[in-house]
């Protein structure tokens, strides 16, 4: 029923325009509906950034606000250990303004005790906190901090601490003071559960560990999240911005990420994108409804039109059909629209014409067959059945037979089986689409081997109204494939030892256009085995010598031997190459570029190796005296220019001959590394570490100041003193000197501070060793 339908040029018509309206409306909505769906994503995410960017700013201000507030109510309590014990809570009344940027203050001991709340509903009698995280990091490092969260032990409810040591007049860690702000509690952290995003967006506050401290889709805090949605894993190390989450495949998200300053915390605005593209999809059902009333309209119109318009064309046809069958002598009436008298026109022209080319076509026949007889090259033709009606005298020496033997046999026959449904396929195309069919096969033929290749070429022969055969030219090329197989074993020889190589071996052209390139070579371009036809400059870059090596330094410059060079591939692999290249028929129109890629990474590394031997202690991985002078140089010139001085710390061991003697030098060398561990994990990321040789070490502590390093200082003083070594039954120790000065402007070099810093370790030894000793830096000049 559908084909009958469409065999109406009237209906085919009528579907055309419905196809167009309905196209053309569908690509104007897709296009309008694609453009405003953009901007509003552009316009949504903009959005969400800036509540993000808003929240996290001001988070950041109101935890660094009460951090730097509790660091300086902390730094003006007076807080010896006997003052703590006994007016622990005054000092909290004292501080009762606090309450209004905490939920709970509280003070404890150096040993963790509960000496004081505020309120006082939040004392926990007996309650010790040198377990907990944030007590411990205090206690460590002896400055604010700002907890993770936790489980409080206030029925269990969650909070943050932000807590700040106590010292006493002797700059000793006697206690802190700790504000708790409640995560379910009424405060700034509870607030942005509250925040909306749209009509149905809303904020989460996560830590970086993948927990929720504040969430608007269910208010759940201190529930882990799903780290498996790669958005939430991007974030959790570190990821800012804004994109597309389709983590929830029912309602996919806009979702930006803000970083906080103050803490490993993470801000995320989520904003459902049916809520973002709601205006859009009214649009679309609008445009939709208004369609639907636009075709109800148009197709009976285009019905009434197109068959009123198609009404001569009807009487045509059956003007053509009585002219064919001798009805109508006379030639078809040209009325009706421009094409349909043109196609009245042409068939009359045609009918006329017909009736000549009938009558000269005996003519051309015989001057075909006489035209062909002495032709060089085999020439056959065969009717639309495939049947062979002419061959000529060369085809018939090629294939051993005379004309009486392959008249009226199937063109087919004569193809070797192998070639034979092929041969077939081509033929039947160039008869059915009218276009030439070339090919190369197998004939068979009766001298040794049996057959012979040639090239075909086929073309049908037609008059206007009918289709006679088809016209085959054959050459002969079995002399043309011998050679060619021989340049292609030779060619495939070349290929295979080229592909054994290690080093990439590749040939391009002037414009960079790859030609040929082994297997070494498709892995140093991350291309394998695509990379013929690609262009060998936009895939790779060169650098030497921290320069980018630009085409025309290949294409017109001097040919390269051994230059070791950088080379980054598309995958942003980089690779140490020793280069080389060469110019093949330079100047010529088929110049060609060669070049050889060998692997130079294993001698860089070992470089790499030498240089890191060079600038570190062997035995405890710190830098040695060369590197640790270099820093210290660095520092001295730094320090006009810094407003927190930086100080040295030399560190000198108290009997560490007597544990060589009596453990032996493998406890020794054990003892030395444990405390190499020891220094490294007690001090800063940005100090240097350095074993100046034998039982010395030094610190450099840039923008510490003198006050903080001594506390520094008395912390690594007391740990070293615990750290024993256990071996055979013995336990073995040592103590430390430490001696501590300020870098300054004023010091003529290294060894002027170093030697100050060592003068305090002298101190501290002839005071009876394990002591900290700082010696202040002469006056500063410059100024006179």
């Amino acid at each position: 029923m559908i084909k009958s339908w469409f065999a109406s040029l009237a209906n085919r018509a009528v579907a055309l325009v419905v196809a167009f309206v309905l196209v053309t409306a569908v690509v104007v909505a897709s296009i309008g509906s694609a453009l405003s769906r953009s901007e509003l994503e552009y316009q949504a995410h903009r959005q969400v950034e800036m509540i993000v960017g808003m929240v996290t700013r001001d988070l950041d201000q109101k935890l660094a606000l009460r951090r730097d507030v509790l660091s300086h109510v902390s730094s003006e309590i007076p807080a010896s250990e006997a003052l703590l014990q006994n007016r622990a809570r005054v000092i909290l009344r004292q501080q009762a303004p606090l309450l209004r940027l905490f939920d709970a203050l509280f003070i404890m001991d150096a040993e963790g005790e509960l000496l004081a709340a505020n309120p006082l509903d939040y004392l926990v009698p007996s309650f010790n906190a040198s377990e907990r995280p944030y007590f411990k990091a205090v206690s460590s490092q002896l400055v604010p901090i700002i907890s993770e969260p936790y489980v409080t032990a206030l029925e269990g409810r969650p909070g943050v601490m932000l807590a700040a040591p106590l010292f006493d007049h002797r700059k000793r860690f006697t206690g802190m003071i700790g504000g708790l702000i409640l995560l379910d509690g009424d405060n700034f952290m509870s607030d942005i559960s509250g925040i909306r995003v749209g009509d149905a967006g809303y904020l989460r506050l996560i830590t970086r560990q993948g927990v929720v401290l504040a969430d608007g889709r269910d208010g759940r805090v201190m529930v882990p999240v799903d780290a498996r949605q790669s958005s939430i894993a991007r974030a959790m190390e570190g990821f800012e911005g804004t994109l597309r989450d389709e983590s929830d495949q029912k309602m996919p998200t806009i979702t930006a990420y803000g970083q906080m300053a103050q803490v490993p915390w993470f801000v995320a605005a989520v904003w459902p994108e049916t809520d973002a593209f709601a205006s859009v999809n009214r649009m679309r059902d609008a445009f939709s409804w208004t369609l639907l009333s636009v075709l109800v309209v148009l197709i009976p119109l285009a019905f009434w039109f197109f068959h009123r318009l198609l009404r001569p064309l009807r009487d045509l046809s059956i003007q053509i059909y009585q002219r064919h069958t001798g009805e109508r002598q006379m030639p078809v009436s040209e009325t009706g629209g421009r094409e349909i008298r043109n196609v009245a026109r042409v068939f009359n022209m045609v009918r006329h014409e017909r009736d000549e080319i009938l009558r000269s076509l005996a003519e051309r026949e015989a001057f075909f067959r006489s035209l062909t007889q002495d032709a060089p090259i085999g020439i056959v033709h065969s009717n639309i059945l495939g049947r062979i009606e002419f061959v000529n005298p060369a085809l018939l020496n090629i294939l051993g037979e005379t004309t009486e033997q392959v008249t009226q046999r199937y063109l087919s026959s004569k193809v070797a089986v192998e070639d034979r449904d092929a041969a077939l396929a081509g033929w039947r195309r160039a008869l059915t689409r009218r276009r030439f069919y070339r090919g190369r096969l197998r004939l068979l033929t009766t001298r040794s081997p049996g057959y012979v290749w040639v090239d075909t070429m086929t073309s049908v022969i037609e008059l206007p109204d009918q289709t006679l055969g088809t016209i085959t030219i054959v050459r002969d090329v079995t002399r043309e494939m011998r050679f060619e197989q021989a340049l292609r074993e030779e060619q495939q020889r070349a290929d295979s030892i080229l592909d054994v190589l290690q080093e990439g071996v590749l040939m391009v052209d002037k414009a960079g256009l790859i030609r040929y390139a082994n297997d070494a070579a498709g892995e140093f371009l991350a291309l394998g085995d695509d990379c013929i036809g690609e262009n060998f400059f936009e895939t790779v870059v060169f650098r030497y010598d921290n320069h980018k090596m630009e085409p025309e330094e290949f294409q017109e410059g001097d040919e390269i031997d051994n230059r070791y060079v950088t080379l980054e591939n598309s995958q942003g692999l980089v690779y140490d190459i020793d280069l080389t290249m060469l110019h093949l028929r330079r100047g010529e129109h088929e110049e060609r570029l060669v070049f050889v890629l060998r692997d130079d990474s294993e001698r860089r590394r070992e470089e790499e190796r030498l240089s890191w031997e060079a600038t570190h202690d062997a035995l405890t991985q710190l830098v040695n005296r060369r590197a640790f002078t270099a820093a210290l140089l660095k520092a001295l010139a730094e320090a006009p220019h810094q407003a927190t001085p930086a100080v040295l710390m030399m560190i000198d061991l108290d009997h560490f001959k007597p544990v060589n003697d009596q453990g032996g030098h493998l406890v020794g060398d054990d003892l030395l590394k444990r405390l190499a561990d020891l220094f490294q994990s007690a001090v800063r990321q940005s100090d240097t570490v350095a074993r100046l040789g034998g039982d010395e070490f030094a610190v450099l502590l840039p923008g510490c100041g003198l006050d903080r390093a001594e506390a520094l200082a008395e912390n690594l003083r007391s740990r070293v003193e615990a750290l024993k070594v256990q071996h055979d039954g013995r336990s073995f120790g040592v103590t430390v000197c430490i001696g501590l000065t300020l870098v300054s402007a004023g010091d003529s070099g290294p060894r002027e501070v170093m030697a100050r810093a060592d003068e305090g370790c002298y101190i501290a030894k002839s005071r009876g060793r394990n002591a900290v000793v700082s010696v202040p830096a002469p006056p500063d000049d410059t100024g006179l």
